[in-house]
């Protein structure tokens, strides 16, 4: 496997406050951890930076050889849980970091298999066999409003609360994260994206700017492509290629 990331503070903003970890844990397992922050006075960048150091050591040290893939779905969703409380806790006990949260998606790819966890509305894109599936269920208002039909994905795109999340990391005392399994092989590729990506590139030109790019070029191509497309947001690309 070869994994790759980049992250770009984007066209407009001040301060990047995505943070990403990409790496190898024992029997050649990969890892890859993404958070966008938000909170003002450098908060959302602590607090994405907090998670993602968080969540890798609990992974570096709790991955071992003889891992079952039941352990696996433990250690991600027991990671992501403790690192909610420990932002939860920051953010209460100082009032500069009042409000202070992050999105988190993560994955383990282990044997043939992915492991893949998220709260809020960082992405994790799968590629098979000349296809492109959503892994993760962005946590959003403007998702539950496109499902209910009250309004249309087009109209989605332009609403006032587009950017609105409903769940994130250190916003509440307790979240339960949603958790996903997919069997993997031999040339699949699976993609980590902050929504300073997907918030500016439909599926279908994300899927095309990875078709003709290499592998080890995808990331800087999908960050040019949305920086030269009206991104107006910090943007992270991971890349994990079977």
């Amino acid at each position: 496997m070869k994994a790759y990331a980049k992250t770009d503070i984007g066209n407009c903003r001040e301060e990047n406050q995505d943070n990403y970890w990409i790496g190898e844990l024992a029997n050649d397992a990969v890892a890859v951890i993404l958070c966008d922050g938000m909170g003002g006075q450098n908060a959302g960048g602590y607090a994405s930076l907090t998670t993602v150091d968080f969540i890798k050591d609990r992974l570096i040290k709790g991955f071992r050889k003889d891992i079952t893939r039941n352990q696996i779905r433990n250690l991600l969703i027991t990671s992501v849980t403790a690192a909610n409380s420990v932002v939860y806790d920051m953010a209460k006990a100082d009032p500069d970091k009042a409000g202070m949260g992050t999105t988190c998606v993560a994955g383990i790819i282990f044997n043939e298999r992915a492991y893949i966890i998220n709260v809020g509305d960082s992405r994790c894109y799968f590629f098979f066999d000349d296809n492109m599936q959503q892994v993760t269920k962005d946590h959003t208002y403007i998702r539950k409003l496109v499902e209910k039909g009250i309004i249309t994905y087009e109209e989605s795109k332009t609403h006032p609360d587009r950017n609105r999340i409903t769940k994130a990391v250190g916003a509440q005392p307790f979240i339960t994260p949603d958790y996903f399994e997919l069997d993997v092989k031999k040339d699949d590729m699976l993609l980590f994206c902050s929504d300073g990506l997907s918030s500016y590139a439909e599926d279908t030109e994300i899927a095309n700017v990875i078709a003709a790019s290499p592998v080890a070029k995808c990331c800087d191509q999908l960050i040019d492509y949305v920086n030269k497309h009206g991104g107006r947001d910090n943007v992270t690309v991971a890349v994990v290629s079977i």
